[in-house]
């Protein structure tokens, strides 16, 4: 089995689970889950029976010490986790819909994650590592975006495999939106790209084909454009496919993405050539299939960690 080393932040999600009538206010209430992209995709890796790494940085604080046991107790290596002595967890207050649609606030300025640098990115991060996994979320401003390119290069170095979730958050980014090129500039170091359909719209108005047409002049390999409940698409020179996922009742979609995408990697780390595997049509679309019943799994819970689906889950499910 390929291990997967999953870089970038582990953060606090406060999710909004109701309100409360206080006099003439009403009050929010918000439950605590441990989250952040990278954090979700470990987990759901280690929770199908993967190995799971998390290199990244936390603060030394109450929940920086609660991230690193949850990343733990789903037996998630930490060895790479740093804790920074002064600077604050990074936190996300999320917000649901009636449809269990999200919007964010976050509490990221200086804090422990975005303060990683280029010389806490280790060659042990990739020793005994097959794939390394990212997300646009250390591209959001300059220090953090020299760390990751620092990381991709010494990941390419040592022959892993490298995914990329483009995830955008935009008001993560100092001007509201995300940089488009930043982003893009990604692609040379990456093999496959995992995309929603909003996001590649952003991305490249144009459209799909050119999207797909320009990731992989650069040198991707997949790229994965998933689009809430409608079909999911995988494309790689030669093939073209459609998977529809299962239908679900949508409870939540925090950390939807991040199970799909660690269904992916996960099955991806099952395969006996992992590099073969991502030019492989019958391969992808078993792997995709896999990876949206995870995701199905997942909408349909609360939370991040807690919702990510086990094999006996997903079993279970399918028996139901």
């Amino acid at each position: 089995m390929a291990a997967v080393t999953c870089f970038g932040e582990a953060l606090i999600d406060f999710l909004n689970t109701g309100h409360q009538s206080e006099g003439p206010l009403n009050i929010p209430d918000f439950r605590q889950f441990p989250g952040g992209a990278p954090a979700n995709v470990a987990v759901a890796i280690a929770k199908l029976g993967g190995d799971a790494r998390f290199a990244g940085q936390v603060g030394d604080d109450t929940f920086g010490h609660f991230l690193k046991s949850s990343l733990e107790a789903y037996e998630v290596n930490t060895d790479n986790m740093q804790m920074h002595p002064t600077a604050k967890t990074a936190l996300a207050f999320v917000f649901l819909d009636d449809d269990g649609e999200r919007s964010f606030e976050f509490f990221r300025e200086q804090t422990a994650d975005v303060l990683l640098s280029e010389l806490d990115v280790k060659d042990k991060w990739f020793m005994g590592a097959d794939i390394f996994h990212f997300c646009s979320n250390t591209l959001t401003e300059p220090n953090i975006a020299k760390t990751t390119m620092a990381a991709l290069a010494k990941a390419k170095k040592q022959g892993c495999l490298v995914s990329f979730d483009i995830n955008l958050r935009h008001n993560l980014w100092p001007k509201g939106k995300a940089d488009i090129k930043t982003v893009t500039d990604c692609f040379a170091s990456v093999d496959l790209i995992k995309v929603s359909k909003e996001e590649l719209d952003y991305l490249e108005p144009a459209g799909e084909q050119a999207f797909v047409k320009a990731a992989i002049e650069a040198g991707v390999t997949t790229v994965l454009i998933t689009d809430g409940g409608n079909p999911i698409k995988v494309l790689a020179k030669g093939v073209f496919s459609e998977i529809t996922p299962p239908v679900t009742k949508v409870v939540d979609t925090t950390a939807a993405g991040d199970a799909f995408t660690g269904g992916f990697l996960f099955a991806l780390s099952e395969q006996s050539d992992i590099r073969r595997a991502i030019t492989d049509q019958k391969t992808l679309e078993e792997m995709a299939l896999f990876a949206s019943k995870c995701g199905a799994f997942t909408v349909a819970r609360q939370g991040a960690f807690t919702a990510l689906p086990s094999l006996d889950d997903l079993e279970e499910q399918a028996d139901a």
